[in-house]
């Protein structure tokens, strides 16, 4: 476990942006036998989306975003509660839980999130941050020698959440959607017409990581396609700046 965490810090010190910071994040995980992460921001107005960072399925971070489901989510409604480390499973949450927190349980199970380990944190101002780490299992063998390494992950949560908050600080407005600076810069340039290609070329990253970006955009605004998102964006009149 000592390798994984030093590899983490090296690739998170050299992370400039949340793919660089998903990546990071995703090769801990994996190093713990966790294939999924997600790590979420509650938002600090009603109005405002949150910020997720996962390797989750898009088509069910997409889903959760426009449906506002962090509302409803069970395992987001136990860590707002407060600091804590805690384990939770789909098959095991049956009892107890309204209906409508359930099948969102049952729904994220279906994309192949049936159970992990979240980490939740809380800062003075009062700002709530969760960092899960999911299995296709309602209870990941990992979970059997959680006192072996639940600090070596408390401490892996904490640098992480501190690295986003440096990192991604500069955050734009766009239509009352916070968008990330690659988020911004992406639609911006999608929205003078250019391609995920081209736009790569511009800022020296890939095109994946372009599409990634502006998938990203695409679910923070609610809207099915990413040309939608691009036509929010040149409404805005930003395009130039």
């Amino acid at each position: 476990m000592h390798r994984v965490f030093e590899n983490f810090v090296e690739q998170l010190s050299a992370s400039v942006d949340a793919a660089d910071l998903c990546e990071a994040m995703a090769s801990a995980a994996a190093g713990f036998d966790f294939p999924l992460l997600a790590y979420f921001t509650y938002p600090s107005a009603s109005g405002d989306a949150p910020q997720l960072i996962s390797n989750y399925p898009s088509s069910w971070t997409s889903r959760y975003l426009q449906q506002r489901y962090h509302s409803l989510d069970p395992v987001i409604l136990r860590g707002l509660q407060g600091w804590d480390t805690f384990d939770w499973g789909v098959d095991r949450a049956r009892h107890g839980l309204p209906n409508s927190q359930q099948q969102i349980l049952e729904s994220a199970a279906e994309f192949g999130i049936c159970g992990g380990l979240t980490m939740s944190m809380h800062d003075h101002l009062g700002r709530f941050a969760a960092l899960t780490f999911a299995s296709d299992e309602s209870r990941p063998p990992l979970l059997r020698s959680l006192a072996r390494y639940e600090k070596a992950l408390q401490l892996v949560a904490i640098n992480f959440h501190i690295h986003v908050r440096r990192r991604l600080a500069d955050h734009r407005v766009v239509d009352g959607v916070t968008l990330t600076p690659r988020e911004f810069e992406c639609l911006k340039w999608a929205a003078r017409g250019k391609s995920a290609w081209d736009t790569s070329q511009l800022l020296g990253v890939s095109k994946r990581t372009v599409t990634f970006h502006l998938e990203n955009a695409k679910a923070k605004f609610g809207v099915r396609t990413i040309n939608q998102a691009v036509a929010r964006m040149a409404a805005s009149g930003l395009t130039r700046s």
